[in-house]
């Protein structure tokens, strides 16, 4: 490695430090017994044993990963059995499952917007659907945060033939949710599709957990699509795009992320299935999230989470890294927000409310919150 790039990593090393932003990572089996505000395992179905045993039964059938990409042998039928359950479950009429919920942003996005294509995206979208952006060839267009009239102005002046309009239903930093309907019935009178990232609303929002779309009647709308991940709510991995099947074919045979990816490992597919029955089954764990995101909201003096994400506003990096340490202290383990991760700049406690919290670790995650939470 030469000496000028090694100076040059010492010096954003520093930079990072200085600044209170440096991440480090940890293996956090090892921290010893804690209580969970900072995992996405919304309804806690990634240790179900109902949902380990499909994960071990799927690879003892098909092996540890699939093998290939999904247009040579990497399809199985754990994959389709998966994608009929996503779609039946959130009423689109199909599903393409992928590596990741990375993947799914990058393969619509990139695969729907060419040189003819203005793409309007909100100014809190997530990493996946900025990346996205760039790797598309489309115009850009961001706007301000669940600006409707924004929104608007934008189609309206647009000279590109087709329009893309990108939002998360529950936005991942603040937890808020878009205004969907008012943004679908935009996008329908300028003759644009809606992409709405719902990866924290599945499992968390809506009628059984079916999301923030179907509650809004737009599940399977022609003009609406829809984005997951399996890996919060159904405690698996990969992701998923939901649509028409025109949608789907599509993506199939141009999406890059996924026809250059393997297909997503059997254990994971089987586990989400597995997941979806589950919460089927137990409409209360969708209940239960719900309760515990008021309580932990009521805890921090904060407004109702729209979903399971909490965010709590705080001085600067230094304090929000502060009130971490002081909670994992006390047996809580709790995250945070930094920029450059958080869109507006502001450094933020971020909290994730989970289903299976008992009454008495509620009780306790409350007491250190109301402590350490400015």
């Amino acid at each position: 490695m030469s000496s000028r790039f090694e100076d040059w990593l010492g010096e954003r090393a520093t930079a990072r430090e200085q600044a209170g932003l440096v991440r480090r990572l940890f293996a956090s089996d090892t921290a010893g017994p804690m209580l969970d505000l900072a995992g996405n395992d919304y309804l806690g179905l990634a240790r179900d044993p109902r949902v380990v045993a499909a994960a071990a039964k799927a690879a003892e059938e098909y092996g540890a990963g699939a093998g290939a990409s999904r247009l040579v042998t990497g399809t199985l039928s754990v994959h389709d059995q998966l994608e009929a359950a996503l779609a039946a479950f959130t009423g689109f009429p199909s599903a393409l499952v992928l590596s990741t919920g990375y993947h799914a942003n990058l393969a619509t996005v990139a695969a729907l917007a060419d040189v003819d294509t203005l793409i309007v995206s909100d100014a809190h979208v997530h990493a996946s659907m900025i990346d996205a952006c760039r790797l598309s060839r489309g115009t850009v267009r961001v706007v301000p945060h669940n600006d409707v009239t924004a929104v608007e102005h934008a189609l309206a002046e647009r000279s590109q033939p087709r329009a893309l309009v990108l939002v998360e239903s529950i936005y991942s930093v603040l937890g808020d949710a878009a205004p969907l309907a008012a943004l679908a019935e935009v996008c329908a009178r300028h003759e644009a599709v809606l992409v709405a990232d719902e990866a924290h609303a599945l499992g968390v929002c809506g009628p059984g957990g079916r999301g923030l779309l179907y509650e809004a009647g737009l599940a399977g709308q022609p003009h609406v699509i829809a984005t997951i991940t399996l890996s919060k709510s159904l405690g698996a991995q990969g992701g998923a795009v939901l649509a028409t099947e025109a949608v789907r074919d599509h993506l199939v045979n141009t999406a890059r992320p996924f026809i250059y990816d393997t297909g997503l490992a059997p254990a994971a597919a089987g586990a989400a299935h597995a997941a979806l029955d589950v919460i089927l089954d137990e409409p209360e764990r969708v209940d239960r999230v719900r309760f515990v995101a008021r309580e932990l909201a009521d805890a921090c003096s904060v407004p109702a989470a729209a979903g399971a994400v909490l965010a709590v506003a705080m001085p600067g990096p230094h304090e929000a890294v502060a009130a971490v340490g002081a909670a994992a202290a006390r047996g809580v383990r709790i995250g945070c927000f930094r920029p450059p991760s958080t869109p507006d700049g502001i450094s933020r406690l971020r909290l994730t409310a989970h289903a299976h919290l008992t009454d008495d670790e509620l009780a306790r995650a409350r007491a250190v919150l109301a402590d350490v939470v400015p």
